[in-house]
């Protein structure tokens, strides 16, 4: 499926994730984190596929459960006691619900942040960030693409050391931590030996000269100007209605809610049109395309 926000121009994309991020880490409402969390998991699928649901299975439950569990074992404020812990804190229905609503933030932010990372690429923080930050936004966007590479480097090393016999899955534990040292050993001489490459390719392109130019081949057209426009009136359609306590929620000392109205019913509308925005693209395109290409 194609990702629409990823051809979006950076300013559109990188501002959509601002929105979405801070809403995240500030909205604490039960509705607006399951909204929040459905929507990044959804995302994150499109973007993903299978691997999506093998990082929810492995990685989302224990982080939920742990934070759940660690948050009333630390924190015993609330007023709704449900028992008294072995050394006499009480545990309270607050700081239960608060645990799970803090694991649920966490892993919410953690998946706008892996969907970020695959729609934000290097190139669009140098774009970004270029003329603001240059020395910054450069170690930034080195930084993420030196991670997959790293990562692909080790691998090739490592299946290149197994046909050598130095393999880290089999032989005593002493041999594999030999084994394993030899691969990082290689490659900290890899990633040494391509810093001296980098910095001399980009003295030879006359990095830090001034009145360098840097070309950018993105352009801000019509439909970034109407999906601006769009997440712009949702963003602010959402912190007015927070301003007007629309989707305020209150943990400690007692749990606290809003009533349900028409304006948080509608903050809560406009909340899933903005985390669903991706997917919603994502969809329309698709179907769009299977048209064109049946027409053909």
């Amino acid at each position: 499926m194609r990702n629409v926000i990823s051809d979006l121009h950076p300013v559109v994309s990188f501002l959509y994730f601002t929105f979405i991020l801070a809403f995240s880490m500030y909205f604490t409402h039960p509705v607006t984190l399951a909204i929040s969390l459905l929507g990044a998991l959804a995302y994150l699928i499109c973007l993903k596929g299978r691997k999506a649901l093998s990082f929810c299975n492995k990685f989302m439950l224990p982080v939920i459960i742990i934070v759940s569990v660690m948050n009333p074992l630390f924190n015993h404020q609330g007023m709704t006691i449900l028992t008294y812990l072995w050394d006499g804190n009480p545990l309270t229905l607050e700081s239960i619900a608060y645990g799970i609503a803090s694991g649920c933030m966490l892993i919410t932010v953690i998946c706008w942040f892996a969907c970020f990372n695959m729609v934000i690429t290097s190139d669009k923080i140098i774009y970004l960030f270029g003329r603001i930050i240059p020395a910054t936004s450069l170690i930034l966007s080195m930084t993420l693409r030196f991670v997959p590479r790293f990562k692909t480097q080790m691998l090739i090393i490592a299946d290149a050391q197994k046909c050598v016999g130095r393999d880290i899955s089999r032989g005593s534990v002493l041999k594999r931590a030999k084994h394993g040292l030899q691969i990082i050993s290689i490659m900290v001489t890899w990633a040494l030996e391509n810093a001296i490459e980098t910095a001399d390719s980009m003295k030879s392109r006359g990095y830090g000269l001034s009145g360098r130019t840097a070309f950018s081949n993105f352009r801000f057209d019509k439909r970034d100007r109407l999906i601006l426009c769009l997440i712009s009136l949702c963003a602010g359609i959402i912190v007015v209605g927070a301003f007007l306590g629309g989707m305020k929620f209150r943990y400690y000392p007692a749990i606290e809610s809003v009533p349900v109205n028409p304006l948080s019913l509608f903050l809560y509308l406009v909340y899933v049109t903005l985390c669903a925005a991706p997917v919603i693209l994502n969809i329309r395109e698709g179907r769009r395309w299977k048209a064109l290409h049946s027409a053909i």
